[in-house]
C-alpha cells in the first residue's frame, strides 16, 4: 500500500463492457493501492438501454465525454481506438481544443458484430454491397464496421447511416429500414434472443488518452491498477468470449502510423499529424 494523501484523477467511464478495468480496478482496490484516488465520472454512450442521442452529435467535440474533457472536468479517457485516433488528432491539429494525446493501447477489447435479418437473406458481407449499414458516427460501431467490410467490399460500396442508438438500430433492423446493423455486446446477444444473425464479428481494441496536466508516474500507477483489473477479470469474474481485457501498452510508432493512415483513408480524421504531436508514451519513461 502507497502512503500519504491519495493522488485524485478523474476518469471518464462510458459502459460497463468499455471500462470494466475500470471498474474492477476502483472497486477491488487496485487504484488505492497504487496510492490513487479515482473518480469515475459516468457520461452517456450510445449502447445503454434508453440512452439519449448526446453521444451522436455529429461534433464530436459537443458531445458528452468530449465536452467534459474540454472544460477541464475529467483528466482521461478511453474509447475505440480510432475514435481516440480522431480526437486526439483533431485536439492537436485545429485550434480551439484542448489537447489529448494517445498515452496507452487500452485494456478492454469489446466485439462488435454486423447484424441482418434472416428474412432479408442475407448471408455473407458481399451481399451487404451498397445496402445501408446503422452505426453510430465516428464510434467504435461505425470504424470497426468498416474494418470487417474492408476486406469484402470496395470502399465505395460500403454505405452507413445513422440511425441511433443501439437499441433504435434493433428495431431499425427488424422494421427493414436499414439493411444490416453494426452492434457491441450486450446488444449482439439481444439481436440474436431476437432472432437475427450475425454475419461477422471482430474484437474493437480501445486506446486511452489524455491531457497534459495528468504525468507520466500517475498514469503509470493507473495502467499497473488496469493490468491488475484485467487479469482478475480474465481469471475470476468473467469469462465470455465476447468480452476481452489486457494490460494497457505504449502504443508504438508502427501502431500509429497503420492506424492514423487507415482513418486518414477513410477521410474521417483531419490530416497533418504526426506521432510526435498525437503519441505521447510517458507512462513507461
Amino acid at each position: 500500500m502507497n502512503s500519504g494523501t491519495p493522488r485524485k484523477v478523474k476518469a471518464s467511464m462510458m459502459n460497463a463492457i468499455h471500462d470494466l478495468p475500470l471498474l474492477v480496478a476502483r472497486d477491488e482496490g487496485f487504484f488505492a493501492d497504487e496510492g490513487l484516488d479515482v473518480e469515475i465520472v459516468k457520461t452517456p454512450g450510445t449502447g445503454q438501454r434508453g440512452a439519449d442521442h448526446q453521444a451522436l452529435r455529429d461534433n464530436i467535440f459537443k458531445r458528452t465525454m468530449e465536452q467534459l474533457y474540454e472544460q477541464g472536468e475529467c483528466d482521461q479517457f478511453r474509447m475505440c481506438e480510432w475514435g481516440i485516433m480522431k480526437r486526439a488528432v483533431e485536439s492537436n491539429v485545429e485550434s480551439g481544443h484542448r489537447p489529448a494525446k494517445i498515452v496507452a493501447l487500452g485494456s478492454a477489447m469489446s466485439t462488435f458484430a454486423i447484424v441482418v435479418d434472416p428474412k432479408a437473406r442475407i448471408y455473407e458481407p458481399e451481399q451487404l454491397k451498397n445496402k445501408p449499414i446503422a452505426v453510430s458516427p465516428f464510434n467504435g460501431s461505425h470504424f470497426t464496421m468498416l474494418k470487417m467490410l474492408d476486406g469484402f467490399l470496395t470502399r465505395d460500396q460500403i454505405k452507413w447511416v445513422n440511425a441511433g442508438t443501439h437499441e433504435e438500430r434493433v428495431k431499425a433492423l427488424r422494421s427493414g429500414e436499414v439493411a444490416a446493423v453494426s452492434l457491441m455486446e450486450p446488444w449482439i446477444s439481444v439481436a440474436e434472443k431476437e432472432g437475427m444473425r450475425v454475419i461477422i464479428e471482430s474484437h474493437s481494441t480501445r486506446s486511452e488518452a489524455a491531457g497534459e496536466e495528468l504525468d507520466g508516474p500517475t498514469l503509470k500507477k493507473m495502467f499497473t491498477a488496469e493490468a491488475a483489473a484485467a487479469e482478475a477479470i480474465q481469471n475470476d469474474h468473467l469469462k465470455l468470449s465476447r468480452i476481452l481485457n489486457a494490460p494497457p501498452e505504449p502504443y508504438t510508432r508502427e501502431r500509429f502510423d497503420h492506424t492514423y493512415q487507415w482513418t486518414l483513408g477513410w477521410k474521417l480524421v483531419a490530416p497533418g499529424a504526426t506521432y510526435e504531436n498525437t503519441v505521447d508514451n510517458r507512462a513507461w519513461q
